[in-house]
């Protein structure tokens, strides 16, 4: 008789409108879709708890993550936050900050395994047709999520979490209408399946630590 199936790891996705996946089915979502890849490859994750909410910033996901509590221990835990950061015109050196706790937070969640916790890099919203409906240029944009992405990975290679470059994707793609959510802005599932594929490899290799 065969033994009993290993319980699925325990997956906790903290986030914004780019991990709750504003504009797509709850299956399109990154998050998600990573946790369906690595179930095919008999990685047993389970699909996420997101605590994720359009339009937050580093501060506000602070007091999701406190309103949602208590949290308790997880098996895997991913960031990706800071866009609404920008979008308000906060500074980088604010963000680096307050991403440092966060991630704190994200370790703790983990059991303490830094290894067990991922970043996914800020994407570039400058080069949706959203941006011009605003103020903003596309370059000043682009310098400020370049300055924002950067605080964020000195901050994960000093905690020792991985950290997924997901933002030259969005550049070189972000503007096709296939990549797009119907507002125009937020990514369509098929840019998240994008991203999926840069995740899944650093992913897989954590979860088999």
């Amino acid at each position: 008789m065969a033994g009993a199936p290993a319980p699925a790891l325990s997956y906790l996705a903290l986030g914004d409108s780019y991990t709750i996946g504003e504009g797509v089915p709850a299956e399109g979502r990154w998050p998600t879709q990573l946790a369906r890849a690595l179930r095919a490859e008999d990685i047993a994750l389970a699909d996420p708890r997101i605590i994720a909410t359009t339009g937050w910033t580093t501060d506000e996901l602070t007091w999701g993550i406190d309103g949602a509590q208590p949290l308790g221990e997880w098996d895997f835990v991913t960031l990706l936050i800071g866009v609404n950061n920008q979008y308000r015109g906060r500074s980088a050196v604010d963000y680096r900050g307050e991403f440092d706790t966060l991630l704190k937070q994200a370790i703790g969640f983990a059991r303490g395994r830094a290894d067990r916790v991922m970043v996914l890099s800020i994407p570039d919203w400058g080069v949706t047709p959203f941006v011009k409906t605003t103020k903003a240029e596309p370059a000043q944009i682009a310098t400020e999520l370049d300055a924002f992405n950067a605080a964020a990975q000195v901050v994960c290679e000093a905690r020792g979490v991985a950290f997924v470059d997901i933002t030259p994707d969005s550049r070189e793609r972000g503007a096709e209408v296939e990549m797009l959510a119907q507002d125009g802005l937020h990514p369509s599932a098929a840019m998240y399946t994008l991203w999926t594929e840069r995740a899944l490899p650093v992913a897989r290799d954590l979860l088999r630590r």
